[in-house]
């Protein structure tokens, strides 16, 4: 188990040094402990102190070739603040008790365990490519991808609409949100990067509309 944010486990949440799970502690910004072999059953991020760098922490770690889950620990007043996008396992108040935290830890490494029907709801198809929201990932024929969250958004919203073009800034809007004060170049590297990772046989479901935008073409057969 890892606790990155936290000084010591006690000051993320109190309750862990009462429990016999094995802490190490990492600072916020250390994703390197997740991508070597001693990778994690669970990671409990420390948002007492720093509630937006701790967010920022989840949805890197969402973006992740193989995401481990994730448990927030934040104060009463920043549970407010917390939304599903973060892409975190569960929530729990710092001042949880060990029972409650043991039960929480338990079930976000068991991790959701939906129906047939269930999962097939929260797969977006469109095409050649499958988008699992539940898990954040995307395959192309199959293949898994491995898209930033960005891209990962960027994509998602675009197969939701197939066949329907959207202009620079409603994308902008829809995917970065109406707080970012980057320009609309920024949709244009991303969809470079998108069309790249999707590959030269692929690459043509998203589409550029001159003047106009960009739309997502399930089914458009490749230029000749």
């Amino acid at each position: 188990m890892l606790v990155p944010g936290a000084q010591a486990a006690e000051t993320a949440l109190p309750a862990l040094g009462l429990l016999s799970h094995t802490v190490e502690l990492h600072p916020l910004d250390d994703l390197a402990a997740l991508t070597g072999p001693r990778r994690p059953d669970l990671v409990v991020l420390d948002g007492t102190r720093n509630l937006v760098a701790a967010r920022n922490t989840a949805l890197a770690l969402s973006a992740l070739d193989r995401p481990v889950p994730v448990l927030l620990s934040v104060t009463e007043g920043g549970l407010a603040a917390v939304a599903a996008s973060w892409g975190v396992s569960d929530v729990v108040l710092d001042t949880a008790g060990p029972a409650e935290v043991e039960a929480r830890v338990r079930l976000a490494v068991a991790g959701p365990r939906p129906t047939a029907g269930q999962a097939d709801e929260n797969v977006i198809r469109a095409g050649a490519v499958s988008i699992d929201e539940n898990s954040y990932t995307v395959k192309l024929s199959g293949r898994a991808l491995n898209l930033t969250f960005k891209e990962f958004e960027l994509l998602r919203f675009l197969a939701q609409h197939v066949g329907r073009v959207f202009t620079r800034s409603q994308l902008l809007s829809e995917v970065w949100g109406y707080d970012y004060y980057g320009g609309t170049r920024t949709v244009d590297v991303h969809i470079r990067r998108l069309r790249a990772k999707l590959g030269s046989d692929h690459e043509h479901l998203i589409t550029t509309v001159r003047n106009v935008g960009y739309s997502f073409a399930a089914g458009r057969e490749p230029p000749a």
